[in-house]
Order: C-alpha cells, then structure tokens, then sequence
C-alpha cells in the first residue's frame, strides 16, 4: 500500500495530517539558548527555527556560503550570489567578513563583479601562510547557447560551465588578486559527450576544499547532458586534487589533478545522477565522500590513496551492512571535526517508495534540516540515528548547502534558502548526544510527567494523565511504551484519553503499525509507526520499546522503537509527518484508560511534557532492556 491508499483508507478527515509538507504554522520553542553577543549587538541563536539565525547576505539570490576562519581570527564567508534568481546574468561571487563569530557582517567585498560573465559556486581555502583561494566555475566565453541545438525544450544554465578558475586574497578576504587563474581540468568520457562534445566543460562544485595530508582536494561535478529545463540529466562525481598548493607561492606554478584515475567519475548503483560530491578525511588520512543521486538515497565511498580510486559504488548505510540513508535530489554534507567525530547532514526522506509517488520531485523536501552524528571504527563511519537541527515553519521553504565552522570549542552552521543565508550555533548538548547515542544507556528524567509500570498499566486499568501545556507554548510532548504483542490485529487501543473526540488515543492500525491520533476538538491528526518487516517496524511474541516524539517546533512526530528512527522502511518515503497548523490543545479526559484493549502485554507507561530528542529517546531504550 502507498502513501496514497493509506491516506484514503485513513478517510478524508485526516488525510492532510499524512502530507510531510502539509501547512505549517510558526512554533516558538519553549526554550532558546544564543551566544554572549557585544553591547547592542544581536545574538547568534541556537534555536532550530531557522529565521533566528544571523544573516550573511540578503539578496535576490545568493547560494553557498562557506567559510574560513582567517589569520587574523575574522570569519571569511564566500557566496554565490545576484539580484535575479539563480542561474540569471548578473550571478557573481562576493565576500563578507564578520570579526565577532558571525554575529554581525560587513557589506559584500566583490570577489568578481555583476557585471561580468557569471562566476558561481565558489569554494575558499585558506593556505599555511594565510592566503585565500577561492575556487569558482566562471563562464569565461560567455557562452548563451548550445551549438546546432534550436529546441526551445533546451534551457542552458550558463552558470554551470566554463572554465574551473581561482583567484586569491593575501589580506584576509578584504582584496582579491585582479588576475584570475585557470585549473586544467582533464577531460574524462563524460566530457565528451556533453552537450558541447568536450569543447566546453560543464561542472559545479559545492562545499570546501579540505587537506589531505599535505595536499588539498574538493569535490565537484561533470555535467554529461543538461535537459529541460536547464535540469542535469546526467552527472558524475570527481576531485580536483594539488600536491603543492600549500607551499607554493606563485599560482602558475600549482599542479593540478582531476581525480579518480580513468574515465569515469563517481556514479550512482542505478540512476545516472551522482553529483554535489563532498569529502572529509579519516583518522588515517584516507578520505570518505558523500553525494546525491535521484534514487532516493545518498551515496558514500571510501579512498585510501588519496582519491585515485574509490570504493564500489554503493548508497550511504548508517552501518556497514546497514539500512540505507534515505535521501532526495539535495546535497548531503559531511564533515570531521578537531575530536575525530563526524556530522552528516541530510533529509530523512526519499528511498523506493518515493520514486514510486506521482509527485514525487528530485528537488523538493529540504525542509527541515536532519544531521547524524558519526563515529569511526574500524575504518567506517558509523552514523547515528537522525536529529532535526534547523527547520522554516514554511514546509516549501528550502535549507540547503550548510558548512560546518569549529571556532574556540563552539560549532556553528552557515546555510542558505536561496534569498538569505544565515549563521546558527548548534547546541553542543545535541551534538554530543549524536555522538554517543551508540553507548548511551541513560534515562532521561528532564521533563518527566508520569512514570507507570506493573499493575499501573495492567489491561484496563486508570491513570491520571499530567495536563499538557498547549503545543505552541512548549516543546511538545513524548509518550513512551514497553509492550509485548500476541498479534497485531487492528483495534488494539494502548492508551485513550479522548473524551468527546478531543485528546490523544494510541492504537493498532489496519496494517499491523501503531497508530497515534490527536484530537484538539478542531482538527485531527493521525501517524503511524512504520508497517512492514523493517527492524523498526511492530514485531510479535517480543518486547518493544516504542517512543513516540511530538516536536512543536518543526511539528514533527515521529517513532523510535527499540532504538531505530522510523524512516519509512520500504512503503513510505516519509517515516515522520508534520501535523496540521492550527492542532494545539490536545488534552482529553484527565484519567485515562490503559490497554482496555490489547492482545498482549503493556509493562511501561512513560510521559514527558516535552518532545524527547532522538539520542534521548535511544538511551531510554536501552536504560529499560538492562533494568
């Protein structure tokens, strides 16, 4: 069954509720923590709403902004950016400086003017002795069109081909070299057979270039074939890798290499999409890589010889062996910081069924922003399970293209939504409980309403459930249960406080998940647990831990059982759902009746007045399997 029988088997009074990017109305978090900022000067917020941030730049369109912290200690961000939309004339790359950890920003420093043919996709890198490259594709020959091609089905994005050139800054970003350079790119079988048979290159780079040992190399992507319109029908993942760049000072002299060796770059398992290619480094030095493709998942890949060749080509698992990463037609990031640990950034959706949907778009769903925290054993990156870390109350409005920044023990976010872009601190609290959810054996007591158990939550026994403060006034609400089935017969009601239709109720669905309906007396909502065999799904005859989140501030619920974020499995593209605007009040009766009917066992009731992090969520489950 796809998303859409299941809505229509749901009936019509809770079919938008089954709609991830359904409307969305604004939701103050009950807390917001920021950074010490100076006199009159605002704060950098560590809330999730993404509009709290500090902007960058504002403009028509500006896209990319990554950052290097320079030698004088100032933060140097480059971006892509215009006064039209992307891809128009007038796309240019600029500079802006910020001295007090991205609080505040200087005017945009020129980098190449408006006025010239587009530069775009610009990527800094900061040397030993201080200078700055930048790295950008810049359409040198002002090229407007394809050769020999009248179709007016044909939309060139002249702003993704050139040449590969870099200029450099010796003052900290606030000058440029007037001279602009060019990177041989080798030319490799993808090339040509572009749209100008090799004559002209196609490619876009996203991210920063990193060091490799005493080398440097970034990512970017061959274009084989732009379709309609102005799309990207095929693509390959490659690096551009220089052994001296460190060291040398004269840039005519720097030595370049188009990675990996042969005639083909990075690919996808299937699809011919495999681009927005990005790398970090491993505590060997070898180098792991993620991009995305159109087949519903990211791909990853290891090196051990400095990028020359790769890994089979194979979707990103968040263990060797594991479940795939669920992802759309976005660019992943990933990133090692100075502790050895990683951050994967991602959407947490997509996979078979999504290709499956009529409307389902490759571009679309980059709302909100997911990150898992990553680990190395053994030579692999092991992620953990997903956390929301920034979100728009506009389900349509995109967040894209982050860089990570490192600065005096703190970590922040840059990233754009295309008319802004903006700097967050990202709470350290929630990245280190990504980093140690695979140890994590702890139960979380903060916001700790009601704990039940034994002949507390024998069938068809009473509790007096806590009242729930208003959605829109907290951080929402988590209900955790234990429990053992004998079947998954449909009907089975866990939990009910409902009274005159209003409050929560917790019950087997039709198809073997378990469903959550909120009632406020206006609206309802209604989400399931994940159906199939997946090892997040119910299961028979064994103990589960199950909790279900309600985040206010996205307004996401989602599932966790035994330890694993439900992501859909292999029905769904979406295991999480926004619920309605407008949903707030969803106290019912205030004694509630639990199990009055269930064919099994119920051993834990657990209720939090606020939505539980995921890595919380992983720790309560294990605190309970060793009790």
């Amino acid at each position: 069954m796809n998303r859409r029988e299941l809505i229509a088997s749901m009936g019509a009074a809770t079919a938008a509720s089954f709609l991830p990017g359904g409307q969305l109305l604004r939701a103050q978090e009950s807390a917001t923590a920021s950074v010490a900022a100076p006199s009159g000067a605002k704060e950098v917020s560590t809330s999730r709403d993404v509009k709290n941030g500090s902007v960058i730049i504002r403009n028509g369109y500006c896209d990319q902004p990554y950052v290097v912290i320079t030698k004088d200690g100032n933060w140097l961000c480059v971006t892509t950016t215009g006064r039209g939309t992307e891809g128009e004339k007038g796309q240019h790359i600029v500079a802006n400086i910020s001295s007090n950890q991205g609080i505040t920003w200087s005017p945009p420093i020129d980098i190449e003017p408006a006025t010239g043919p587009e530069a775009s996709w610009v990527m800094p890198y900061m040397i030993p002795s201080g200078r700055v490259y930048v790295f950008y594709t810049y359409n040198a020959e002002d090229i407007r069109q394809i050769p020999n091609c009248n179709s007016p089905l044909v939309s060139l994005r002249v702003d993704s081909l050139g040449e590969y050139a870099f200029k450099y800054s010796d003052d900290h970003g606030r000058t440029w070299s007037k001279e602009r350079f060019s990177i041989p790119v080798r030319t490799m079988s993808i090339d040509r057979t572009n749209n100008f048979r090799g004559k002209t290159l196609q490619f876009w780079g996203v991210g920063k270039p990193l060091t490799q040992k005493d080398a440097m190399i970034f990512g970017f992507t061959k274009v084989g074939e732009q379709g309609t319109p102005g799309g990207f029908v095929v693509t390959q993942g490659v690096f551009m890798r220089s052994e001296n760049i460190r060291a040398e000072p004269d840039p005519q002299r720097i030595l370049w290499a188009t990675l990996p060796d042969g005639e083909e770059g990075q690919r996808a398992p299937k699809g011919p999409v495999a681009e927005e290619i990005n790398a970090t480094t491993l505590s060997d030095g070898s180098l792991y890589c993620m991009y995305r493709t159109i087949d519903g998942y990211t791909c990853h890949g290891y090196s051990h010889d400095g990028g020359h060749t790769w890994t089979p080509r194979e979707y990103a698992t968040y263990s060797p062996g594991g479940r795939r990463i669920k992802h759309p037609r976005a660019a992943p990031f990933v990133r090692r910081f100075s502790n050895g640990k990683y951050l994967l950034w991602y959407h947490n959706h997509g996979g078979e069924a999504a290709l499956a949907e009529e409307d389902w778009q490759y571009y679309k769903g980059r709302n909100p922003g997911w990150v898992a925290g990553g680990i190395e054993k053994n030579g692999h990156v092991y992620w953990s399970e997903p956390e929301v870390l920034l979100y728009d109350d506009d389900p349509e409005a995109g967040i894209s293209y982050p860089d990570f920044i490192e600065d005096n023990g703190r970590f922040y976010i840059t990233e754009t939504q295309k008319s802004v872009a903006r700097v967050h601190q990202i709470d350290h609290s929630l990245l280190e409980g990504a980093w140690n959810q695979a140890t994590n054996q702890q139960l979380t007591t903060k916001g700790l309403l009601l704990t039940a158990r034994g002949i507390q939550v024998a069938k068809g026994s009473i509790v007096s459930l806590p009242r729930f403060e208003l959605l829109s006034k907290s951080s929402g609400v988590t209900v955790e249960l234990s429990v053992k089935f004998r079947d998954l017969n449909s009907d089975q009601i866990l939990l009910t406080s409902q009274e005159g239709g209003r409050g929560i109720e917790i019950a087997t669905s039709h198809r073997s998940t378990l469903l959550l309906t909120l009632n406020d007396g206006n609206k309802t909502f209604s989400w399931d647990s994940d159906p199939g065999t997946a090892p997040g799904s119910l299961k028979v005859g064994e103990w589960q831990h199950i909790a279900i989140i309600i985040d206010s501030g996205p307004r996401i619920v989602s599932f966790v059982i035994n330890g694993q974020f439900n992501d859909g499995g292999e029905v769904r593209d979406y295991g999480w759902a926004r619920y309605p605007s407008g949903l707030d009040d969803i106290n019912g009766a205030s004694l509630a009746r639990v199990a009055p009917v269930l064919h099994g066992e119920l051993r834990l009731l657990r209720i939090y007045g606020r939505h539980l992090r995921t890595s919380e969520a992983v720790g309560n489950y294990r605190a309970e399997t060793r009790s």
